[in-house]
Order: structure tokens, then sequence, then C-alpha cells
């Protein structure tokens, strides 16, 4: 099959993303909009783009069959999901694939398995890969479910089975507190999902997320890119990224990205794909599910490894074989990414919409932004408040670090709150420095009050500065002319 035409069933940073490597291909490129997103940059950057709905996401870009009903009056050869929206919707994948449209993304099978997480535990079982401890069914008798924290050990954790984004998860720290938790956990998964299973498992204490990118093509061929350290979170979603890992051992590394391969041949994986890990304080590390589709993170995979991997998202879509053997991959130097967010740092990390007065991005040599917005644009209520991602290189950690830091201070937004002072407030931290952090780290460190000190701190240096200067360029003009 030929791929000359891709629609994009996305929006912002990651439909530019996307389009900007078909380009390079010589594919042309489809984009569908909401009502809200008419003048979004994602729209002028694609060769057609077409109206499908009003701005709430499930009358526009959730609409899998109107979506289709565009592609093929388009004569359009494949469609990319990209991440959110119907990227892990499996019937939608199967949609694509009955009207002879290339999904670029896994098959059908492959979604359905691993978008149930105890689905995703009983496939991947025979392949000998660790798991956290805990029950391999859903459950919802609660004296059976006591029975099995009990046995499982406090503290543990009850989570949704078809959950995500941190939604229907409860820790329980001791028994008394279990049938209460294990209710409202209930409940908060019939509400989020419509699907009130939860299972239990044990709760990792102090646990690092570590994620192994693959790449697997119709012929057998399966690699891994190496991982991402994922530990930088708040509300259990992720916003800063880096690659590799300072806390790794290439023996380690070796292992995970081993398990990870095994993991893609447990469900026929195709395409590009994440195989998330908890590590604990001793370095052993746990399956905790499979993201069937391209990350928010993936630039930093594409750094060090020197791939593209939207490119070759498309040309396994095109039934190729991988021309990269894993012994080919090397970790070339470190990236960072930290998610620019409409959100305030100060109040919760509640988003933050508004006009953008100003937005201006940084550049230079090792600075990447993969942006989906520009001055003088609203920023819509209605969909993630991710603005941009931005990522930084440096033949070193440290280096990336102080690239990153100095890249933040050139990157000038007004008009709204965004988690740029939060990036300079990790990159800045001595445990992030030093690599001695988890999951926790926000818990543990971070506070709206721990991050006024250090924006008027530096405030003041940068002022203390600025006089000096000014002193300076004053005795300069003093000089008489002999």
């Amino acid at each position: 099959m030929e791929m000359k035409k891709i629609l994009v069933a996305n929006r912002g940073e990651i439909a530019i993303r996307v389009m900007r490597t078909a380009h390079k291909m010589g594919i042309k490129t489809v984009a569908v909009y909401s009502t809200v997103d008419r003048n979004a940059t994602h729209v002028k950057y694609a060769d057609e783009a077409v109206l499908i709905g009003e701005a709430p996401s499930n009358q526009s870009y959730l609409l899998g069959d109107k979506i289709i009903e565009v592609a093929k009056s388009l004569n359009v050869d494949g469609i990319h999901p990209g991440y959110g929206f119907l990227s892990e919707n499996a019937d939608f994948a199967e949609l694509c694939e009955k009207n002879n449209i290339a999904f670029i993304g896994p098959k059908s099978h492959a979604i359905r398995v691993m978008g149930s997480k105890l689905a995703a535990k009983d496939a991947v079982k025979a392949y000998n890969i660790p798991m956290v401890p805990g029950t391999d069914q859903a459950i919802t008798d609660i004296p059976e479910a006591k029975k099995i924290a009990k046995g499982i050990g406090f503290p543990i954790l009850i989570k949704a089975s078809a959950g995500g984004g941190g939604k229907g998860m409860r820790i329980v720290e001791n028994e008394n507190e279990f049938e209460s938790q294990m209710n409202r956990a209930i409940s908060e998964a019939v509400n989020a999902f419509g699907d009130g299973s939860v299972f239990i498992e044990k709760y990792v204490g102090s646990p690092r997320h570590i994620e192994i990118q693959i790449m697997a093509d119709t012929h057998g061929n399966v690699i891994h890119l190496f991982e991402r350290e994922c530990s930088i979170q708040r509300r259990h979603q992720k916003v800063v990224e880096e690659a590799p890992s300072v806390i790794l051992t290439p023996e380690l590394r070796e292992k995970m990205g081993q398990a990870a391969i095994k993991v893609a041949i447990a469900c026929d994986y195709v395409g590009a794909g994440t195989v998330e890990f908890l590590l604990d304080e001793n370095k052993n590390f746990y399956f905790l599910e499979m993201n069937t589709r391209l990350q928010v993170e993936h630039p930093v995979s594409e750094i060090i490894s020197g791939v593209d991997l939207v490119e070759l998202q498309i040309k396994v879509a095109l039934g190729e074989a991988l021309d990269i053997k894993q012994e080919d991959l090397k970790i070339n130097g470190h990236a960072l990414e930290l998610r620019v967010y409409a959100e305030d740092p100060l109040n919760n990390f509640l988003p933050s919409v508004g006009h953008l007065d100003v937005y201006k991005t940084p550049e230079g040599e090792g600075i990447r932004v993969d942006n989906g917005i520009e001055e003088g644009m609203d920023v819509p209520i209605y969909y993630d408040p991710m603005l941009a991602k931005l990522i930084t290189y440096g033949k070193t950690r440290e280096e990336a670090i102080a690239l990153m830091l100095k890249a933040i201070s050139n990157y000038h937004v007004k008009g709204i709150q965004t988690t740029l002072p939060f990036g300079t407030f990790v990159f800045e931290h001595e445990a992030f420095k030093s690599g001695d952090f988890d999951t926790h780290f926000v818990k543990n460190y971070y506070s709206p009050e721990a991050l006024k000190q250090e924006t008027e701190r530096e405030a003041k240096i940068a002022a203390l500065l600025a006089a000096k200067q000014y002193l300076e360029d004053q005795k300069l003009l003093r000089i008489p002319n002999n």
C-alpha cells in the first residue's frame, strides 16, 4: 500500500508534531478541528482542514464515525490518532481497518488487552514478568477483598480496572479504613469509567516511574529504545521526563528492555508503544501497564536514540520491516522535557485559561519546542491544558539541566499562568539534580510558598545584577574623552 495522505485525528502540539514528519516524508496532511479551534495552529499547518463539530471533544475530536467519513471523502490512506482522544480506542482502530484506512498504531486486539489492567496482567503472566503482588481479577465483594488485602499486607492500593490519570485510585494504610476506601474507589470508578471493577495490589512505598519505549513491526521484530524517567508528577500525571534515567545500570536497563519486549510480544504488538514499570528502592521493577500509543514524552527518546518515532510508526503501518537492530542503538547524551501546561502552580495546578498576550518560545542549539499555540490566541477550556513541550539536550545531564533553566528563562508567556516556574523549581532542586528522587517529589518538596520564595530570590538577584550593570554603565559615561 501507499501512504500519500494522512489525517491527524488530534489537535495542538501533537497534531503539528505528526504533520511535521509526514511533510518530511512527502505525505500530504489533513487536519480536523472543532469550532473553537478554527484558527488553531494545526489547522494552518495542514494541507487540508475539515471542521468536524462543536467545541466539546465528544462533539468533535471523539467522533470516530465522522472522522472516518472525512477520511474517505478526501481519499486518506492512514489516520494518526496522536495521544489522548481516540488513540486507545479499539473500536476506532477496528473501524479504520474495516474501511481500508491504515490506523497508525497497534491492532485493535492489543489495544483491548492492554486497555484493561487485569487483561494486561493476564496476558503477560506466561512471560515471567515481575508484577506487584495483588489480585489477578476484579473484585467487588468487600469482605473477600479485605481478606486478600490482609494477605498481601498493608499499605495496599485499590485501583479501578478501567482507570487512568489517577482516577479511582485509593491508598489504604490499615485495615480499619479498608471498607470506606473500597466503597469510595468503586463509586469513583463507576462515575469516571462506567465500570466499578477494582483490583488490589501492594502499595510500593517510594517508587520511581520508569518506562521503556518499544517499537514493533508486522514481521516479528521488536526493539526497545531505552528508558524514560517519569517520576516527577503532580496529581499522578507526569510533568517532567528525562532520558536516560540516572538510576539504571546497563544491566538493569537491558533487563527492563527485554521485559518490555516480552510484554509487546504477549499482545502481538505493532508500532510504537510504552511499557511502564515501577522501580522500588531496592531496584526491583514491576510491570505496571502498557500505553498502546505514542507518548507525550516521546521526544526525549528520539533525541537520545537518534530516531524519528513517528516516521517509524508510518513505515510500520505501511508494512515495512524495521531497519534498525537492537545492537545498532546507543544512548547519546541526555534529554529533558518539561510539559508547559496552562496551569497555575501557585493554585494547586488548576487550569488557567485566557488570552495569550505574549507567547515567545526559546530557540537555540540543543533546544526543541513541540508547540501548538501562538501569541494572540485564546487557550480553550475544553481540552487538555498542555500548550507545548520544552525539550533540551546536552552531552551530559548537567549540561541538559543548565540549558533547560536558560531556555525556561527565555520562554515568555503573558496572559495566563503556566508550569514554567514550576519547571525552574524542579530543575534547580537539589533532589532532582542529585538524581535522588521518586514519585513523591512534589509531595515532599513542592509548595506554592516554596515556589514564591524561589521566584522572589531570583527577582532579587536579577535586580542586583541590573543595578550593578547600571552603575558600571554610568561609570563608563563619566569618563571624559581625553
